[in-house]
Order: structure tokens, then C-alpha cells, then sequence
């Protein structure tokens, strides 16, 4: 045991403080933004909006995800990674608070696409902070350090964000929301200004090329959008289909998305630094958790045994693990090509493309074709996606 837990501790040695730091933040930011997963609650029980008017809402959340994904990368190419997250994090705290105040439709429509451009315009500099702030030989687990304070965060915020509806009420929400962007936009202040931090990746590409003229980084951008929206359907038409199809309840449920969050806290970091000894590709990682991904869809329609259920869970997991510290890093190397704030936000943009269009395009699939017929055309569009792997494998070669 103590063998065990010797080398799982070593799977986190060698980063910088600086990335230890950003992680910390991250998970300030991402545990702070608790008021998301009741955002459509709120919308209905307080302020009384129709379904229909939810959706659209929910619409320019994402439509605002994406704008911010695409700002921040311009903003970061002119005034630097630093600037933009303290002002992103300040800023969106504001915002939280703000926009308790807000009752009208379209001036809620309005509001949330503002926030949700400030705020995800901290995504693309963070992965180009993360950049300057790690070693070549280190980013892929730097990546990984960052998602675990990502899921650390979206695990805690919503029992927090629970617990606080429940004693102050939405507006408590919204105050603590607001309160902990800021507190966590001071703390980058304090501890990651540019004066007194390490820089330990400061490549200066003098002739940038345009992330929109790379083929072959859009053809990778391409290949995102296409993991995007076969992932994400974990989190909207997967729960429904545990509920509806296979009668499991809220618990049940809740107790299989938490396990996907639990095995990633533990093992993804020490599978991650073993997988970077493997004389396989990035590219090659890809494909292995895309159809890792794909599968588990797949595997839904092969039984009604609900034992497919868990089988399926950790076969996402274990995709999801490889997919994205891999793909992640992929995107930081090839970013030295060019602007790096431009790289990264077509990164951030794949994945705020799927939400706009997967979850929608999922319900509109079930309600008129059923769960089976869903499962295979998502898996269908994840074969598409590794075909698309193995295209840039080639490419990539051949440059």
C-alpha cells in the first residue's frame, strides 16, 4: 500500500509552483460558478419563464461561452494570459452578483450572454499561462493537474450551491458566486504576477501563423467538436436514459456520475504519467479515448442488463482520462506555431460548439427515434471522428 501511494504521490512531482497555483485558482473559479447547475431551476421557480424561454436562455449561455472562448484567445495574443484571467475572474464576479437584479426575459437573455462571454474568456489564457508555466516534458500532466481541480470544483460547487439555497436562498447563491470570482481573481494577483513568477516555457514565435490557416490544426479542431458532442451527451440525454429507460432514480443516478468524478480524482494523474512512457503518439492517445468514448454508447444497446450501465460509465472515464490532457497538450505544442491565445480559443470553441448543438440535436433524436437508434448514430459520429484522427495522423507525418 505504502508503494502504492508512494508512486501515486510521485505522479505529481516536478511541477511548478506556478501551475500548483493556477490549479488553485481554477478550482476557486470552477467550485465558484455553483450557481450553473441550478441556473435553469432558478430561471423556472423564481423568475417563472416558460421551458421554451429557458431553452433560449440557455442558448445564449452558450452562444456566449463561445464568443468569450474566441475573445479571450485575442485578447490574451495582445495583453498576455495574466491581465486577461485577473480581469475575466473580477469581472464575472461582478457579473454573478449583478444579475440577481435582472427580471426581464430579454434583459436575462442579454445578461447571461454578456457573463458567459467574460467569464470563458478565462479559458484560452489559463491554457496559455499553463503553457509558459511548465516545462515541455511536464504540460500533459500540468493539463491533468488543472482538470482535477476542474472536476474537484463542478464535484463540491453543486453540493455547496445546494446547501447555501437552501439557508440564504437564490440570492445567497448568487452573492457567494460573485464573492469567490473575486476572491479568486485577488489571489492570482498575489501570487502569479508577471513581476515575480517563473517562466519556464518563453518561446517567442517572431512569424506566427494563423491558427484559421493551419489545416492541420482545424482538422484536430474539427475532430474536438466531434468528441464534444458524443461526451456531452453524458451529461443530458445519458441521465435521462438511466431514469426513463432503465428506471433508475435520482440517487442511483447520482451515484454513477459521482463514480466517473472519483475515478478521475485518483487515477488520472498517475495513468496520465505512465501512458506520456508509451511510445504512442498524442494523436494516438486521441483515438484510444474517442473509442473508449464511442463504446461506451455503444455497449448501452448490447444488453438490458443494467451492469452495461457501470461498464459503459467506466469505459467514458477511462476515454475521457486520455482524451483531453492529451488533446490538450497536443493544441499547446502546435500553438507555437502562431498566436497562442488564437490556438487555444479554437480549442475552447470546439467544445463550446458541441454544447450548442449536441444536447438539442440528442433530445430531438430520443423524442423521435428512441434511445437505440440515438446511440448508434452518436457512435457513428465518434467512428467519424477517429477516422479523422487517423487522417491527421497521416497529415502530420507527411509535414
Amino acid at each position: 500500500m505504502n508503494r502504492l501511494i508512494h508512486s501515486y504521490l510521485n505522479s505529481f512531482k516536478g511541477l511548478s509552483k506556478e501551475v500548483w497555483w493556477l490549479a488553485l485558482i481554477t478550482l476557486i473559479n470552477r467550485a465558484g460558478t455553483m450557481v450553473i447547475p441550478f441556473l435553469s431551476l432558478y430561471l423556472t421557480q423564481d423568475l417563472g419563464f416558460s421551458l421554451e424561454r429557458v431553452g433560449i436562455i440557455m442558448s445564449c449561455f452558450g452562444l456566449g461561452s463561445l464568443c468569450g472562448s474566441w475573445l479571450g484567445g485575442k485578447l490574451t495574443d495582445v495583453y498576455g494570459p495574466y491581465k486577461v484571467m485577473f480581469y475575466s475572474l473580477h469581472l464575472s464576479g461582478l457579473l454573478f452578483i449583478l444579475i440577481q437584479f435582472v427580471a426581464s426575459f430579454e434583459i436575462v437573455c442579454l445578461a447571461i450572454f454578456i457573463l458567459m462571454v467574460v467569464a470563458d474568456a478565462f479559458r484560452p489564457a489559463t491554457f496559455v499561462a499553463l503553457s509558459t508555466y511548465s516545462k515541455p516534458e511536464n504540460k500533459t500532466r500540468s493539463v491533468t493537474l488543472i482538470r482535477l481541480a476542474i472536476n474537484l470544483g463542478f464535484s463540491a460547487g453543486p453540493a455547496i450551491g445546494g446547501l447555501i439555497i437552501g439557508f440564504l436562498g437564490y440570492d445567497g447563491l448568487f452573492w457567494v458566486d460573485g464573492i469567490s470570482c473575486i476572491i479568486a481573481a485577488w489571489l492570482l494577483l498575489a501570487v502569479l504576477n508577471p513581476k515575480k513568477v517563473k517562466i519556464l516555457d518563453s518561446t517567442i514565435n517572431t512569424s506566427p501563423i494563423s491558427a484559421y490557416k493551419d489545416g492541420a490544426y482545424l482538422l484536430f479542431v474539427l475532430t474536438m467538436v466531434i468528441f464534444g458532442f458524443v461526451f456531452v451527451q453524458y451529461f443530458s440525454t445519458i441521465p435521462l436514459f438511466y431514469n426513463e429507460a432503465r428506471n433508475l432514480d435520482e440517487a442511483e443516478i447520482g451515484l454513477l456520475l459521482a463514480m466517473n468524478g472519483f475515478l478521475i480524482f485518483v487515477f488520472e494523474m498517475p495513468l496520465i504519467k505512465y501512458l506520456e512512457t508509451r511510445a504512442i503518439s498524442k494523436i494516438g492517445h486521441m483515438i484510444v479515448g474517442l473509442a473508449l468514448v464511442t463504446l461506451s454508447l455503444l455497449v448501452l444497446n448490447l444488453s438490458s442488463w443494467n451492469g452495461v450501465l457501470v461498464i459503459g460509465m467506466l469505459m467514458m472515464t477511462l476515454g475521457e482520462m486520455i482524451a483531453f490532457p492529451f488533446s490538450n497538450a497536443f493544441a499547446m505544442e502546435r500553438a507555437k506555431r502562431g498566436n497562442q491565445g488564437e490556438y487555444m480559443a479554437l480549442y475552447s470553441i470546439a467544445f463550446s460548439a458541441s454544447h450548442i448543438f449536441a444536447h438539442n440535436s440528442g433530445f430531438l433524436s430520443i423524442a423521435n427515434f428512441g434511445y437505440s437508434f440515438t446511440w448508434y448514430v452518436a457512435s457513428a459520429i465518434g467512428l467519424i471522428g477517429i477516422l479523422l484522427l487517423l487522417l491527421l495522423n497521416r497529415v502530420l507525418i507527411k509535414n
